[in-house]
């Protein structure tokens, strides 16, 4: 099974077993002719947002290609109001952009819902990149452009390779070490993986590449989700963000300000973390 395909079927099967509220409301950022959104703070318009009722939520990527813009504008937040998260669970891992983009937002709020209710929260959200121990000597691969590692960078004699899928950025940062070919993974230690790759489908050819590696993260606003799918594929921390405040969350995403308000950093370390199914037990037992 595919990673999208595992994601789907946790957080239905979270479903199935804990009570999931309705969807309370969700925000989409115009975007412009060819797909992209406008500027804004942080890029907070990059990102859509899906609030349940209670206050959990869920965060997705704009990843729009330009055969689906005019399918995105035509959705309506009104209609989705009332209905279940499960119903855009369900349809992640369709090739669709727009039903995928759903998908993983609603994915996102399920699983969101139910570490409120269970104190599955991190306590104390880490440095997702400090815990990749960058030192000199290292040679860490950078999936997708991640401006943050690239500073932090700076500071160490660590060598970065960046991969990505838009060739024009090859050009763009002729100062870079910038690669679209993802074998050149194969020979970095320490890895850090934009979880936008879930949402684009890549992130199992990715990992296929990253079997030598001695750490590997996965982090981005809209891996909200449990790691076990991706801790099961060796990747060591998934690092997004949780929300406080789902109503706040939309209501600073559509006036285009940072979220700091409305989220908080989420970590998921694999050392030590006992899994969800022990949760799945709890609930069916009743407990």
């Amino acid at each position: 099974m595919s990673v999208m395909t595992e994601l789907r079927e946790m957080a239905l099967g979270l479903a199935a077993r804990f009570s999931i509220p309705k969807i309370a409301g969700i925000v989409f950022p115009a975007v412009g002719e060819s797909g992209q959104p406008g500027d804004c703070a942080a890029d907070a318009c990059r990102f859509m947002a899906m609030a349940l009722d209670g206050g959990a939520g869920g965060i997705s990527y704009l990843l729009l290609p330009d055969d689906s813009v005019a399918d995105y504008r035509t959705l309506q937040p009104r209609s989705f109001v009332g209905t279940r998260p499960e119903k855009y669970a369900e349809a992640f891992g369709t090739s669709d952009p727009v039903r995928d983009m759903l998908g993983l937002a609603a994915i996102n709020a399920i699983c969101q819902h139910v570490m409120r209710v269970t104190g599955r929260v991190p306590e104390n959200a880490a440095d997702s990149l400090g815990l990749m121990n960058i030192a000199e000597g290292d040679r860490v691969g950078m999936v997708g452009f991640f401006p943050p590692l690239v500073r932090y960078m700076r500071d160490s004699r660590a060598e970065l390779v960046i991969v990505e899928k838009k060739a024009e950025l090859v050009d763009r940062f002729p100062d870079l070490q910038v690669t679209l070919d993802v074998s050149a993974l194969q020979g970095c230690n320490k890895i850090l993986c934009t979880g936008t790759t879930v949402l684009n489908d890549t992130l199992d050819e990715v990992l296929a590449h990253c079997r030598n590696a001695e750490h590997v993260s996965v982090l981005g606003p809209t891996a909200g989700y449990f790691p076990d799918p991706l801790f099961a594929r060796g990747v060591h921390v998934l690092g997004g963000r949780f929300v406080d405040d789902a109503t706040l969350l939309l209501k600073l995403i559509s006036e285009g300000r940072k979220w700091g308000e409305a989220t908080r950093k989420l970590c998921f370390e694999a050392d030590g973390y006992q899994g969800i199914d022990d949760l799945v037990r709890q609930a069916s037992s009743g407990c």
